[in-house]
């Protein structure tokens, strides 16, 4: 596959692949998966809505990004032309391979729309009056969505302006124009009997229904317009009062952003791709053809309904999972205790995340516990996470690190916020240009008259929804080093001015300050063993792989013989099995049930794993706040170095590995 691309690497004797199309790659490989007869039915229907939502995301974000990447070197006249041509021929190509995966998308739609309706789910697109789906579309139309249609405008080419981000339109041919409101849902379904389904896209629905409530005639045009939606939400107010108001400023030019695509359906011939090109100011490439519903993203909210429901037979869905509560936390009266013996590693979602439920419950009802601290940023909407952090303000110090620009989760986040600082918590929002993304909670207890602290560090989020759904890892402990670092690190967040302090820790290593440096040492050291003759490993276990300085440095390391096991579930601008270069690299990514979430970081040499919230991206190096924690225990040590990394390596069902030419 790469060798079409290698005239856009801008060194190929040391290939670095552009984010995207690796990307691009991984929504293939998500593809994949709604494509498998191995996978059950329903859990496919669900692949396929998530490569909708992604492929929605990257368009408002990374298209958008190198829309301006371009626009900034147009207007730059000491732009090199052959690097302005470079960007130019790769967003064509990005572009390129979006209308082949839509077509994709489109096929697998229609094929598992057939296999669903053998087991009695109907999904109608095209309604016949003699078809009682009719009769059943016409009503949930009548009664679920016409009541929020707005009226009808005259079309004017301006019309498709007011279309705000992931926005509908009709167009119908007597000139009519038809804005679909956002806030419908993007599917609805209902029982036609005991054991059978109807789906409906609520844009099938209105284009087909709509006419007759409206007296129209002919066939309309649908289109969906997707936005710029990458905005840069600086906090750097001096009064943090004025965060959540500035926040919320920034995220409404999201739905007035550039448009970056338009997606059209039906008629065609009332607007041409070069007319609308015009009228949007968008190349003609950014307008795609689709013959799937646009809200293909709502099938995975049916599907994931469906799966609840017992009528449906079992081979429709994954078997039941039931995540396991380790012993030592199934009694909050003993969790405290059973930390001060060893630490402990909790490996989500095998082990319930209610192990670390019960821990802040434990410290929220024991009155030796002075203090709970904890950053956030995602976490479910009804939490009961929060309801615990609330009961416990009343009784101790309770603070909260928010980040309020977690990206299309800010609103949710200064609700949060709110909400606690009703309840007397003690809420904080992350400071300046950098985004808090650090998972850790400090629980700080008094015992023996002195203080004692027991930390929690994480690879994912404190979110009850996503700990089912995601694999993360996290370790408590009672170690007193991590626990004085964990403390600091919350004095940091607490006060911008101490930010050289990061410095100063023990035994956690911090973004921005300290984890680039440390890692690049880390695989230098393995490098220095190799030339030496010694064996040598490394392994790393993450989301992105695409800071370019790491990516030289591991070609550096391969060519010096150290032995290298990636597993990057995502982007990989790394290019493996190259020889004289990268021929003792593997790369695998794995996708499956669970969303591949973990972060590992081992280097046999320096005898060190680490865990972290942090992927191998500039992003995370210089612009956000990211923590990696050391196992330090010796038996969670080699438990990840003996059974957990050799099992990742071992997968033969999932695995998919990258080789010189691509997956």
């Amino acid at each position: 596959m790469w060798s079409r691309l290698r005239e856009l690497f801008a060194d190929p004797q040391r290939p670095f692949v552009h984010r995207d199309f690796s990307w691009l790659q991984f929504n293939d490989r998500v593809l994949a998966e709604a494509r498998s007869n191995e996978n059950p039915l329903l859990e496919r229907l669900k692949f396929l809505g998530i490569t909708s939502s992604n492929l929605d995301e990257f368009f408002m974000i990374r298209v958008a990004s190198i829309d301006r990447e371009i626009l900034t070197a147009q207007r730059n006249p000491r732009t090199d032309p052959k690097v302005l041509h470079r960007l130019i021929q790769t967003r064509a190509e990005i572009l390129q391979r979006c209308a082949q995966f839509h077509r994709r998308q489109s096929q697998t739609f229609n094929h598992l729309r057939r296999l669903l309706a053998q087991e009695k789910v109907f999904i109608s697109r095209r309604f016949q009056q003699s078809d009682r789906i009719y009769i059943t579309g016409e009503q949930v139309f009548y009664s679920e969505v016409a009541p929020l249609l707005p009226a009808l405008e005259r079309f004017e080419p301006d019309s498709l302006a007011e279309l705000t981000n992931l926005q509908s339109a009709l167009v119908f041919p007597n000139g009519q124009f038809l804005k679909i409101p956002k806030a419908l849902p993007s599917v609805l379904w209902i029982d036609i009997s005991s054991r059978e389904f109807a789906l409906f896209f609520t844009d099938d629905l209105v284009r087909y229904f709509v006419r007759k409530a409206y007296g129209l005639k002919g066939l309309p045009l649908l289109l969906r317009l997707t936005r710029d939606a990458d905005v840069s939400v600086d906090t750097n107010e001096e009064d943090p009062a004025l965060i959540p108001d500035a926040v919320r400023k920034k995220i409404r030019s999201r739905d007035v952003g550039r448009p970056v695509r338009a997606q059209i359906s039906g008629n065609r011939a009332l607007l041409s791709k070069t007319n609308l090109s015009k009228i949007l100011r968008i190349d003609e490439n950014k307008i795609f053809d689709v013959q799937h519903p646009f809200l293909l993203h709502g099938a995975y909210e049916f599907a994931n309904e469906l799966v609840k429901d017992t009528r449906f037979k079992s081979s429709l869905t994954y078997p039941e999972f039931k995540p396991v509560i380790p012993k030592a936390f199934a009694q909050t009266s003993e969790i405290f205790k059973n930390l001060r013996k060893h630490d402990f590693l909790l490996h989500q979602p095998y082990d319930s995340f209610d192990a670390y439920i019960n821990f802040i419950e434990a410290a929220a009802n024991d009155p030796e516990v002075v203090s709970i601290q904890q950053t956030v940023y995602r976490i479910d909407k009804l939490s009961h996470l929060t309801q615990i952090l609330k009961k416990a303000a009343a009784t101790k110090k309770v603070r909260v690190f928010i980040e309020p620009r977690a990206r299309f989760d800010e609103i949710q986040n200064l609700q949060l916020a709110e909400d606690l600082r009703a309840s007397s918590v003690d809420v904080r929002f992350a400071f300046g240009p950098l985004k808090l993304h650090a998972k850790v909670a400090l629980v700080t207890r008094r015992e023996d008259g002195k203080l004692l602290n027991y930390t929690h560090l994480s690879t994912g989020n404190y979110n009850a929804k996503t700990a089912r759904l995601y694999t993360d890892m996290a370790i408590f402990s009672a170690n007193q080093e991590v626990g004085e670092d964990a403390k600091l690190f919350f004095e940091v967040l607490n006060d911008a001015k101490l930010l050289e302090n990061f410095g100063q820790f023990k035994r956690l290593v911090v973004a921005p300050i300290r984890l680039h440096k440390r890692l690049i040492s880390l695989i230098q050291a393995e490098t220095a063993a190799a030339r030496e003759g010694k064996s040598a490993r490394i392994f790393a276990k993450m989301n992105t792989l695409v800071d370019q300085n790491v990516v030289n440095s591991l070609y550096e390391a391969s060519k010096a013989g150290v032995r290298i096991d990636l597993n990057v579930r995502g982007a990989c601008s790394l290019l493996p099995k190259i020889k004289g270069l990268s021929e003792n690299i593997r790369v695998i990514s794995i996708v499956d049930r669970f969303l591949e979430h973990t972060r590992i970081y081992y280097f046999q040499n320096s005898k060190i794993i680490y865990l972290s919230s942090a992927d191998w991206m500039p992003r995370n190096f210089f612009k956000r706040l990211e923590l990696a924690f050391p196992i330090l225990d010796p038996a969670i040590y080699e438990f990840i170095r003996k059974h957990v990394i050799p099992t990742y390596l071992r997968d033969r069902e999932k695995a998919w590995e990258l080789t010189s030419k691509g997956f």
